[in-house]
């Protein structure tokens, strides 16, 4: 049913890698992809050309963690994409029949229906700032790859389904960790290190809620797949 998998490079890889290391039938390969909206999309452009397996390849899932906009949705919860939103409120929708198929196999598991995604192009690290994006675009969770991974591969004729995890909610405020990913979509270990620093309580809220969510990711995806 799934071809390929697409999760962002570091902790949130590593994760499903752990989670599909349990399964015992054949499982999809997945493919690390950098952090960020543009640089997704130029590694996503060059991967048509490099990487064997899109050749064959139909479906594609995207899996990793997101950020909660609304009370609605916690730290630890499972959600599935119905669309993503960017900021010129562009829509780009999940391929139905296969997020269908996921929601069938979830459904035990799912908080909530399909949510709305909104793409951002940079961490949104306050809470108050992830309250105003749900007001603006009606979107209950944010993520920086999802419009430009559905835009790339939309085009390709690819049907694609996106689950991920709740990390962070709307009512805390996050270290601003946007001048530690650099051009390539790389979280740097030093800017990383001195921004959580300089913000200990939000340092703390984020290590809680990445643990959880990771954890929580690494389960599901040993679940789907067993």
């Amino acid at each position: 049913m799934i071809d390929l998998i697409l999760v962002a490079q570091g902790a949130e890889y590593q994760s499903v890698c752990k989670g599909l290391a349990r399964a015992a039938q054949p499982v999809p390969e997945v493919i690390p992809i950098p952090m960020g909206m543009n640089p997704v999309m130029r590694y996503l452009q060059d991967w048509q050309q490099t990487v064997p397996a899109l050749k064959s390849a139909k479906t594609v899932l995207v899996m990793g963690l997101c950020g909660s906009l609304t009370p609605a949705h916690e730290v630890g919860d499972i959600v599935l994409y119905d669309h993503c939103l960017d900021s010129q409120r562009n829509h780009w929708p999940c391929d139905r029949f296969l997020t269908q198929l996921l929601q069938s196999r979830l459904k035990t598991q799912l908080e909530k229906p399909l949510v709305s995604a909104f793409t951002s192009d940079r961490l949104i690290a306050s809470a108050q700032a992830k309250q105003a994006l749900a007001q603006t675009y009606g979107a209950e969770v944010v993520d920086m790859e999802g419009s430009a991974i559905l835009k790339t591969l939309n085009a390709l004729n690819f049907s694609i389904a996106t689950l991920r995890v709740i990390s962070d909610n709307c009512h805390h405020n996050l270290p601003d960790l946007n001048p530690a990913i650099d051009a390539n979509g790389s979280l740097q270990p030093l800017p990383m290190a001195l921004g959580m620093i300089r913000h200990p309580i939000a340092a703390t809220h984020l290590i809680r809620g990445s643990l959880k969510g990771l954890k929580t990711l690494q389960s599901v995806t040993s679940q789907f797949f067993e």
